[in-house]
């Protein structure tokens, strides 16, 4: 079968409900992301961090995967489908989605403070000041914040180099290195992007823009796949 890689953003977890950082209205304009989304905020208000995503992940209890999750889900069908995200929500993986990569964390995981590879599933939504890891350290959320590599990166550029088709979904494809994936993807192999407004910020061979939410643009895509 044909490799399926799929790049998605804010854009497809949107319509389900979960607001996007960078819109108006997005969650950007009650928070300054030096405050909520960098290691020196964790140094300086760990609670208030906490409770930023603490709401996050409440939210998320609260909200379900729409028909553009699903529809990438029923691909692997017909494609070995691998779902590259720059989302922290589980909405691929609740709509059935089998191979997941998170570029900058799981909203429902925390880590150790002192130990990265030591990251726990949390039992429900909220984390406090005083829960531990095994190693008596502050368990803090799971999520790549602004100033901190993205370990997963050269795995997804890997991932992409070996694409017979690749689509990208919900992106502003501003945010690096993930915006960057698209310059590793072989240049005869057929990308798609689908979003109302993005465009890439340099040329990129056999791309074919479709300028729509990712529910509808998602169907459109599918329409072209199998005409």
């Amino acid at each position: 079968m044909k490799q399926l890689v799929v790049l998605t953003g804010a854009g497809i977890s949107q319509e389900s409900g979960i607001k996007t950082f960078r819109d108006s209205g997005g969650l950007w304009e009650n928070y300054r992301i030096e405050d909520v989304a960098t290691p020196e905020a964790w140094e300086r208000d760990p609670e208030l961090v906490m409770d930023f995503y603490n709401q996050r992940r409440k939210e998320l209890y609260e909200v379900h995967p729409n028909s553009a999750h699903y529809a990438l889900a029923k691909l692997e069908e017909n494609y070995e489908v691998q779902i590259i995200t720059q989302n922290v929500d589980d909405l691929h993986e609740r709509a059935g989605s089998a191979k997941v990569l998170h570029l900058h964390g799981e909203l429902k995981k925390v880590r150790s403070t002192i130990d990265e590879n030591l990251v726990y599933l949390l039992d429900g939504w909220e984390l406090k000041l005083g829960d531990w890891c095994e190693k008596g350290s502050q368990l803090r959320p799971h999520i790549v914040w602004f100033g901190e590599a993205v370990p997963n990166i050269m795995i997804a550029a890997s991932m992409v180099q070996k694409a017979d088709i690749f689509l990208v979904i919900g992106t502003s494809l501003k945010v690096y290195p993930a915006a960057g994936l698209l310059q590793n993807v072989p240049s005869k192999v057929p990308k798609y992007l689908i979003d109302p407004v993005a465009e890439p910020e340099y040329y990129v061979d056999n791309l074919t823009v479709i300028k729509d939410k990712a529910t509808a643009g998602v169907r459109k895509f599918i329409d072209l796949l199998t005409s």
